[in-house]
This record gives C-alpha cells, structure tokens and sequence, in this order.
C-alpha cells in the first residue's frame, strides 16, 4: 500500500512515531520499581522523615495538654509535725479556699496516697507516723492570673501561716517550653529532610539524563518536546519514589506504635501526654504522597533544564 496523500503520509509517520516513542519510553530508565539506589535513598529518607514529624507532633500535642491541664493547677504545701495539729490546718484551708471567687474545686490529698507515692524511695515499712509527711491540696483555678493567685496567696496566709502555695504552671514553664522548642527543631529536620530528598532526585534525573542522550536525541528527531520527553523521566521517578516513600512509611509507623505501646506501659501521666490524634496521622500519612509530588515536580524542572541547556 503507498501514501500518496500528504495526510496519509502524516498519519503513517504518527503511528509509526507513537510506536516508537512507546519503545523509547520503556528504555528510557531502568526497569523495575527498585531499580537503582535511589528508591531505597527515598525509603530512607521517608523512614526518618515520619519519624521526625510524628516526635514533632507528639511534642506539641504533650505541651498543648500540659498547658491545659496545669494552667490554673495550684498545690497548697502545708507543712506541720504534729498530725492533729496538721489535720485542723488543712481543714482550716479548705473551708476558706472554697469560698474564693475563682476558685472552681478544692480536693486534699489523702495521707494514704503521699505515703504510698513516696514508699519506694522510703521504704516499704514507713507509715506517716514514722515520717511527718507534708499536707498537699490541690486548688483548681478558673483563671490563673496574677490578681487571682494574689488574693489566693492571702487567704492562704491568714487560714495557715506555715502554708506554701506553689502554682503548677510556674514550675513545669520550662519544660513547657522546652517540649516546644524539640517540636520547631523537628519542623525544621523534617524541612531540610525534604531539601535532602530533592537533591537525590535532582542527581538520579541528572544522571538518567545523561545515560540516555541517545535515546532523547531520537525522541527528538521523531519530534517530542521536552515537556513530553520530561514526562518520561517524571513518570518513572515518581513510580520509584511512591515505592520508597511507602516503604520508609509502613517502617516509621511500626515503629511509632511500638514506642507508642512502650509509652503507655511506663504509668507516667506525662509521657503518656506524648501521643498522635487522628489528624496527626493523617498528617504523617500525606508525607509520601508529598514526597511524590516532590519528586515528579523536581524531576520535571531537572530534565527540562537539562535539555533546555543541551539545546
């Protein structure tokens, strides 16, 4: 059969090109999903990346519930040898705080549970009678201000002189803060972490790029732009990263249940703050698809680059 028409001949060359660029394309990069080091680099990357964020999250969320909860927390010390004596102090304390404005609830602490708290560093055969233990209220503010606190602190000294009060929040400010300034220095890991992934792909379509000079020159001649010839690269750079990032992210996750269980298993209150609510896994379960999207936009400008520059 002969193409005489200029429309015909069109359509042959077309078909003929479609073919062969399917043929180049499959050529273009290596085979297989785990071709190369770097699916194995991004799994790496994405393994510490989600690592990195959930502490981040972690942190925040124990410091957001730490603030919450001790805010407008105040311990009320009342220290006295002689039990009878300590028994009508606290008693005393109580029937006046409970009439403060702002304050929202007065509960003593039992002698019972101070002397179970403090048995393991004192020993098993201490009673109360042995060891004055210091009488603990503990005050719940509506507001912790500084007007509150003071007329707090009067009453205080009027109902029981020997009394100390010591407002929660004034102590655990510290590690408050401290608990922040890890969760911005993990933000900040998790941002150069992502710098770091773009480097790899940058080098793995840079060296893609020049292993297959011959191939794209042949897409050239059979008339691809460098936006399709980018495509290419892009498609496969994209496949190898989805692959990494779900591997670095099935990993990270076993890992954070893991210490998550470990977490529970210590019985403190405070490390048991440091936990993942649902929108934080969803955060850290739309890390590798960003890293994709990272990937096959990084790959793109890389290539095009490139073949801007070898033009």
């Amino acid at each position: 059969m002969t193409w005489r028409f200029g429309k015909g001949r069109f359509r042959k060359g077309q078909r003929s090109g479609n073919a062969a660029s399917t043929a180049a394309r499959n050529r273009l990069l290596p085979e297989g999903r785990v071709a190369g080091p770097m699916p194995w680099v991004i799994a790496i990357m994405m393994f510490l990346t989600v690592l990195t964020a959930a502490a981040g999250l972690g942190l925040f969320q124990a410091s957001r519930a730490l603030g919450q909860d001790l805010s407008g927390r105040v311990t009320i010390q009342l220290i006295e040898a002689d039990a009878a004596t300590r028994r009508e102090g606290v008693a005393r304390l109580v029937q006046s705080l409970r009439r403060l404005p702002g304050v929202t609830d007065v509960q003593p602490v039992p002698e019972e549970t101070l002397a179970e708290q403090l048995r393991p560093w004192l020993g098993a055969d201490m009673t109360a009678i042995d060891v004055p233990i210091p009488a603990l209220i503990d005050v719940q503010l509506s507001q912790a201000d500084g007007d509150t606190l003071a007329t707090l602190r009067r009453a205080v000294a009027t109902a029981a002189p020997k009394a100390r009060v010591e407002p929660h929040a004034a102590f655990l400010a510290p590690l408050s803060g401290l608990m922040t300034s890890m969760a911005w220095l993990a933000t900040a890991l998790v941002l150069l972490m992502a710098l770091a992934t773009g480097a790899v792909v940058v080098l793995a379509a840079r060296g893609a790029h020049d292993s297959h000079r011959g191939t794209i020159d042949v897409l050239h001649l059979m008339g691809a732009t460098d936006v399709q010839i980018a495509r290419l690269f892009q498609r496969r750079i994209a496949l190898d990263a989805l692959f990494g990032g779900l591997l670095g992210f099935t990993s990270a996750a076993a890992i954070i249940l893991i210490i998550g269980q470990r977490l529970g298993a210590t019985g403190s209150d405070m490390l048991q703050s440091i936990s993942l609510p649902a929108p934080a896994w969803l955060l850290l379960a739309a890390l590798p698809l960003a890293g994709v999207a990272l990937a096959m936009l990084t790959a793109r400008m890389t290539v095009i680059s490139a073949l801007t520059r070898q033009l």
